[in-house]
């Protein structure tokens, strides 16, 4: 493989930053909310799977005053 110098690196690399599809504002907030929606619930998820496995240890073994 060849190598190329700085020059041809930076035309390559404005070259390839033309053919990007940036998203639109409302494309851009509305992908934002779900990631902010999507965290929320596996966070809830993951507490109240834990809660309920800590409750069924306790129980079971005995450690819940």
């Amino acid at each position: 493989m060849a190598k190329t110098g700085i020059g041809e690196f930076v035309r390559q690399v404005r070259q390839e930053f033309a053919r990007v599809t940036w998203p639109s504002r409302k494309e851009w907030l509305v992908t934002t909310g779900m990631v902010f929606v999507m965290v929320t619930v596996a966070a809830l998820f993951f507490l109240i799977t834990d809660q309920v496995i800590q409750f069924g240890l306790k129980l079971i073994l005995g450690l819940g005053s």
